[in-house]
């Protein structure tokens, strides 16, 4: 009767093994596949006669067997499960990927479990692996940090230039003022605005006028570094942080920016619109109270750059 049992229960664990959603496969010391499931079968190609009693890295050449065996090892020797997750690992043996919402994948993401299986003379000869398939958590944790990065750009973007609004960049220039209190860094900024631009909106419309501003930014961003902070202040007004640099290379960079776009011209209506820009530079020196009054410095700057007749740089206190 109890063999009847003993039958019963291993047909019904078979029947469970091979209709779980999951990849079952036993492995003996050898690394020689014992146990392979259907969805081994149907994910792998592999019919069962196939696969048994051949090695596991000859089926999975992609699998990293020194890693693999030391994880197995582990297993043996502590007599307990060993886990890896796709955040770290996105597959142990590479399956194609057809679920048909998540097709822009092309591979299934796996959580895989390494159990001792222990024989009746208390032996762990055999180890069991569990591949699940995770790729619907996977690609949805991508899509949500996908979306969440770009909520973040766009919080601290203008739209209309795509340069870094006023809110962003302050926050940059706060972040170096405070660099430059600790570590006593230097940085140089620079405002700037287009000159005559009321005229320009007043003469051709506001449609020109954005797409001058627009130009303007275009060649901001071709000029600055990768380290430097570029921002709209507001209206026709910007400005760019220069982190690690002294007035004299602040100068040289303002000097060739406003000579870009000088030599810029926005066709519009079947008009062509020339503009220049006036700058103003301060640099962040010990005397700097806080982050503002370095931005006043370069608007005074500004100032005597636009009272002096436009299209120049202007440094504070020289």
């Amino acid at each position: 009767m109890a063999t009847n049992m003993d039958l019963n229960e291993f047909h019904w664990l078979l029947a469970i093994v091979q209709s779980i959603d999951v990849g079952v496969v036993v492995l003996d010391r050898d690394y020689r596949v014992e146990v392979w499931n259907s969805f081994m079968e149907n994910r792998s190609g592999r019919r069962p006669e196939d696969a048994l009693q051949k090695s596991f890295f000859s089926l999975f050449p992609e699998v990293e067997e020194r890693w693999f065996r030391h994880k197995v090892e582990s297993v043996v020797t502590l007599g307990t499960p060993a886990f890896t997750i796709w955040e770290q690992r996105p597959y142990l043996v590479r399956f194609k990927n057809y679920q048909p919402i998540t097709g822009q994948e092309d591979f299934m993401y796996q959580n895989t479990t390494i159990l001792p299986l222990q024989a009746t003379n208390s032996q762990i000869e055999h180890v069991c692996l569990i591949i699940y398939d995770v790729t619907d958590v996977a690609v949805n944790k991508h899509q949500l940090e996908s979306a969440n990065n770009q909520l973040k750009h766009l919080s601290r973007t203008d739209r209309l230039t795509g340069l870094n609004n006023r809110g962003h960049w302050e926050e940059e220039l706060k972040r170096e003022y405070s660099r430059h209190l600790r570590y006593g860094n230097t940085a140089a900024l620079v405002i700037f605005d287009i000159d005559h631009f009321k005229k320009v909106n007043d003469t051709y419309g506001h449609q020109a006028g954005d797409r001058v501003i627009q130009t303007v930014a275009d060649v901001v961003r071709h000029e600055i570094r990768d380290t430097d902070i570029a921002g709209r202040y507001g209206g026709e007004e910007f400005v760019i942080l220069l982190p690690d640099s002294g007035l004299e290379k602040a100068r040289l960079f303002a000097e060739r920016l406003r000579v870009a776009i000088e030599e810029q011209r926005v066709s519009h209506d079947g008009h062509v619109i020339p503009f220049t820009i006036s700058l103003g530079i301060a640099e962040m020196t010990p005397d700097c109270t806080d982050h503002k009054q370095l931005i006043e410095r370069a608007d005074h700057a500004l100032y005597n750059s636009k009272r002096n007749g436009r299209n120049q740089v202007s440094v504070h206190g020289s």
